[in-house]
């Protein structure tokens, strides 16, 4: 069959479209021919050596997918050749290979029926980011309605984050650079949109607030907008670590933590058990369902154009990137 598979690590361009063996269930797993695969920055770091997983080489990137199953290991109930799955969070495209592939096996553990109404498309990148956002906004407990800020709110996770917080009864504030993106947030639950290149969007946030202040922040970027994002904060106030697209903090001084008692953590996803995100997964579900929200398709690639999706990922889309790796 044909796979992207990374030879070594060192960045994107050791990926390389080949041929590789099928992949052989064990007793409680199944083998998914992949319609659809979906990007996340997470892939890039992989490759890039800047993840702690290391997968025999070469790998196969590709942690979310959707697809019809074609074989099933013996101790496999519940699932049967033919049925449609979409993949939960798990090992596939960490410490075994991924979705990048024709066909790829699974934990029957780590699989989810698709939900009802949703397209292909929709299933196909679905997981990952609204598990991480699910993590992001409820690790620090059942908050009150609150304050909650999405910076990188057109990515992936920014999208599943601005429409569960939303649905969770949060006042949602939005950034943005680009002001078509920003419009679009506010028609998926986002309250305030703003530009982050604005110098100026303190203020501008503190007196659209009136007089209230931030809650929680569920936090894309890092780089130097970190250390702007602790100026306003509420007291008690919480910040969720998701990524690093724009590199580490610069100069952070940690004495801006004091007085308000703000506290730092951070979302990996992948310190869920199956177990739980199966049922994070559930009830991601059930608040989509608040607001009829569905995942965001920014653009679909051609299975050989796999290059090209990630210059797409890296450009900044608005929802997911994905790879269609059928023909059907």
């Amino acid at each position: 069959m044909k796979a992207w598979a990374l030879e070594k690590l060192g960045g994107l361009e050791n990926l390389h479209l080949t041929d590789v063996a099928e992949p052989v269930c064990q007793s409680d797993e199944v083998v998914m021919e992949v319609l659809y695969s979906a990007l996340n920055p997470a892939d890039r770091y992989l490759a890039e050596g800047q993840y702690p997983a290391r997968p025999p080489l070469p790998h196969i990137l590709g942690r979310d997918g959707v697809g019809r199953i074609t074989a099933t290991g013996p101790d496999v109930t519940g699932w049967k050749v033919g049925d449609a799955a979409l993949i939960i969070r798990g090992p596939v495209g960490v410490e075994r290979a991924g979705t990048f592939a024709e066909k790829v096996a699974v934990p029957a553990g780590c699989l989810a029926a698709l939900p009802m109404g949703w397209t292909l498309q929709q299933c196909a990148g679905a997981s990952l980011v609204y598990l991480t956002a699910w993590q992001a906004l409820t690790q620090w407990g059942n908050l009150a309605p609150s304050v909650v800020l999405v910076t990188g709110a057109s990515g992936g996770v920014g999208v599943a984050s601005v429409q569960l917080a939303s649905a969770m009864g949060h006042t949602v504030v939005a950034f943005s650079r680009s002001a078509e993106k920003r419009r679009r947030l506010s028609e998926i639950g986002a309250g305030i949109t703003l530009d982050p290149a604005n110098t100026q969007w303190r203020k501008e946030l503190l007196k659209l607030l009136a007089g209230k202040r931030v809650d929680l922040v569920v936090e894309n970027i890092g780089g130097s907008q970190f250390s702007e994002l602790l100026d306003v904060m509420a007291m008690w106030g919480k910040i969720s670590v998701v990524g690093r697209l724009a590199g580490p903090v610069p100069q952070f001084n940690t004495a801006s933590l004091f007085f308000r008692r703000l506290r730092i953590g951070g979302v990996a996803a992948g310190s869920f058990t199956p177990e739980d995100a199966r049922a994070a997964w559930q009830e991601v579900l059930k608040v989509l369902a608040v607001h009829d929200n569905r995942p965001l398709i920014d653009m679909v690639f051609a299975f050989h154009e796999l290059p090209k999706a990630f210059e797409r990922l890296a450009a900044g889309p608005m929802g997911k990137v994905l790879l269609k790796v059928a023909d059907k």
